[in-house]
């Protein structure tokens, strides 16, 4: 391998230019992942542009349309404390907090986490809950692409080549709702055997919101529309907690790995969401 060239931009149309320039170039961020792929030489790039000088992916701003703009450089650390992330939109506070150890959580950033794409990884099921969207510069301008769209296979995403993520945008959280994040892992810090996000709210005895996602267990985030729809207006009990975990269980396609096998990862998804929804209730105040 020759050496590799080294750039420093200061803006995003000038890292979309370098890009363009050169397919085989890397951002580098935080260094998480890029730097564990370049010691195991998985990957060798012709050129590495730092970011570290781009002031617009360094920032949390509440955008004028009421959503949150999450700067693509924003490390671990600091989404786990922003104080931004209120009500139901601390889902994903909570889940930065357990990204793997202090040292990680104060290098990488969460734009190089979601843009490597680990589907046992914490942002993709706590951002698909709350229905975030990711805005990409690219050769084309830019534009936004729903979670739902963002997370297409097995450490593949949405992104073109030359494409970099500027942000990622959260919605306003719906008015009283709580987040809860649940997170099964052999050992503290590690990836996730089994995650569940939840963002609800209720009025009254009824649930005015509902967002379950279900991460770790297959090659995206899993949701079901429709079966939270369905339980929107009405009291949420045991039995239509259970028949919700069944639901994702059953539409889960997880694999056997050195963490756990495929069969247990499907018969804990049930538990970890009535965990969680479990959870959420009572910070709503309704524990029964």
């Amino acid at each position: 391998m020759t050496e590799a060239g080294y750039s420093e931009p200061v803006s995003v149309d000038e890292v979309v230019t370098l890009l363009a320039a050169d397919d085989e170039a890397k951002c580098v961020a935080g260094g998480a992942s890029l730097v564990a792929m370049l010691n195991a030489r998985l990957v060798e790039p012709s050129r590495l542009i730092s970011l570290r000088h781009v002031e617009e992916l360094q920032k949390i701003e509440l955008a004028e349309d009421g959503w949150l703009r999450i700067g693509a450089l924003v490390q671990h650390c600091d989404v786990a404390i922003a104080a931004e992330l209120t009500e139901g939109n601390q889902v994903l506070s909570q889940a930065a907090g357990l990204i793997a150890n202090p040292v990680i959580r104060d290098m990488g950033t969460i734009g190089g986490s979601v843009g490597h794409f680990d589907p046992a990884a914490d942002y993709p099921v706590a951002l698909a809950a709350l229905g975030a969207e990711f805005e990409i510069a690219g050769a084309n301008g830019r534009r936004s692409i729903p979670a739902s769209e963002f997370f297409i296979d097995w450490y593949e995403t949405a992104l073109a080549p030359g494409d970099l993520i500027t942000c990622i945008r959260v919605p306003p959280p719906p008015a009283g709702s709580a987040g809860v994040y649940e997170k099964l892992a052999k050992v503290k810090g590690d990836m996730g055997i089994a995650m569940v996000a939840v963002v609800m709210a209720m009025e009254g005895d009824a649930v005015s919101h509902l967002a379950v996602s279900v991460g770790g267990c297959g090659p995206t985030p899993i949701r079901l529309s429709d079966a939270e729809q369905a339980l929107i207006g009405g009291r949420i009990d045991e039995a239509a907690i259970q028949n919700l975990g069944d639901k994702l269980s059953a539409a889960s396609d997880p694999v056997d790995d050195v963490r756990a096998s495929a069969a247990y990862r499907k018969i804990l998804i049930p538990r970890l969401v009535a965990r969680a929804i479990g959870q959420a209730k009572t910070k709503l105040g309704d524990g029964s």
